[in-house]
């Protein structure tokens, strides 16, 4: 491996948006660290993948972000295995329904740890490395961060103390670390117990410009730019949802 690839840690890459990514950025040549918490088949098969087609480009990495020792030995580890670490992008979120009266501590603990306390103490413990290579970082932010969701108010409070982090963090760790955010609109729907019905899709639909929903790779894409493209953008969050924050 040359010594100057750039390796990439993107949290919650096992699937989704966060695979996608990592398989584009794969693409243009870096290496991936491809966090995740319990898609253990997935994320393997994902760096098996990515080895086939570049041997020693890959490695999946598992931590549960919720608690404090796995975010900074996942930080640690990402960083010691290359040597190196060009880019952060957190990625990794939770994401589920519960209006005010409803909520429990363990509700407050599960969202707010893995959205907003992982990020920062995963950030903290890369940021040598980061500073080192120059590198930067990528925050997965929401468009409901500035007009919030109804009956989401921790997932909202959440994304808002994640957008403050990252115009903070690029006032702070400038000139080394350039720091950026990508706000989504409707790109993937939820799945599982959070999954919505085909008339909330329709209304969201109806309010976005484009009148349709995005693909990941139109998050991979704004991901990469920032990351590879973009070298005296930081501190700015971007908004990749069809216009829907127009009409919110």
């Amino acid at each position: 491996m040359p010594a100057n690839t750039p390796v990439a840690l993107i949290t919650g890459s096992a699937h989704r948006l966060g695979a996608r990514t990592a398989q584009l950025l794969h693409k243009q040549g870096w290496n991936l660290v491809i966090h995740y918490r319990s898609r253990d088949t997935q994320a393997q098969n994902l760096a098996e993948t990515m080895n086939h087609q570049r041997q020693n480009s890959a490695i999946a990495l598992q931590a549960d972000l919720s608690e404090l020792a796995e975010t900074k030995r996942l930080g640690h580890e990402a960083t010691l295995y290359w040597g190196r670490l060009d880019a952060l992008v957190n990625n990794a979120s939770v994401f589920y329904p519960n209006p005010t009266e409803q909520v429990t501590e363990d509700d407050w603990d599960s969202i707010m740890h893995t959205n907003l306390k992982a990020p920062f103490f995963l950030l903290q413990a890369c940021l040598p490395a980061l500073r080192e290579s120059s590198g930067s970082v990528v925050n997965l932010i929401d468009i409901y961060s500035e007009k919030p969701l109804e009956e989401h108010p921790l997932y909202c409070a959440s994304k808002a103390g994640l957008a403050a982090l990252t115009r903070s963090w690029a006032n702070d760790l400038a000139p080394e670390v350039r720091v950026n955010g990508v706000s989504p609109g409707a790109i993937l729907w939820p799945e599982g117990d959070t999954a919505v019905n085909a008339d909330y899709q329709r209304k969201i639909l109806a309010k976005t410009p484009l009148n349709r929903t995005g693909t990941p790779d139109d998050i991979a894409r704004t991901i990469m730019f920032l990351l590879t493209e973009a070298p005296f953008i930081t501190g700015q969050i971007i908004s990749v949802d069809g216009g829907r924050s127009l009409n919110m």
